[in-house]
């Protein structure tokens, strides 16, 4: 028996996962959208290719991610991995054995969010002037 994934779950769980809410979505999806239509799109098994492509843009995640993830699986693969409660534990821990590569990596790590935080900071500005000029 084949497992269906639905996609208006996986809309729910990512846009969720984001913290974003239905109002927020639908204002993104456009005028034609509200909070009813974004729930009530959230319980459809199927999705419209045209209105998936829209949510993946709004959300910035792939289509292919409402299409494809089914929880069970992902949870079968988890529960598999981590059979054993002793592999948990790593026996044969491997050191750094140079710090400054790791210090380097944090920092070029630590630029990367900040200019991922200045952009969000521009997206919402940009998002409030649109709210506000309406």
């Amino acid at each position: 028996m084949e497992q269906k994934i639905h996609q208006g779950r996986n809309v729910k769980r990512f846009r969720e996962m984001l913290g974003i809410k239905q109002e927020s979505l639908a204002f993104d999806l456009g005028n034609d959208w509200n909070q009813k239509k974004i729930s009530m799109l959230e319980q459809k098994d199927v999705i419209e290719d045209a209105i998936l492509d829209q949510i993946s843009h709004a959300l910035k995640i792939p289509v292919e991610a409402f299409q494809n993830f089914d929880e069970e699986q992902a949870i079968n693969i988890i529960s598999n991995t981590f059979h054993d409660t002793q592999g948990l534990i790593n026996y044969n821990p491997t050191f750094n054995n140079n710090p400054i590569e790791k210090l380097i990596k944090l920092h070029e790590e630590k630029i990367e969010l900040y200019e991922r935080m200045l952009k969000e900071k521009d997206e919402m500005m940009a998002r409030l002037e649109k709210l506000i000029n309406k």
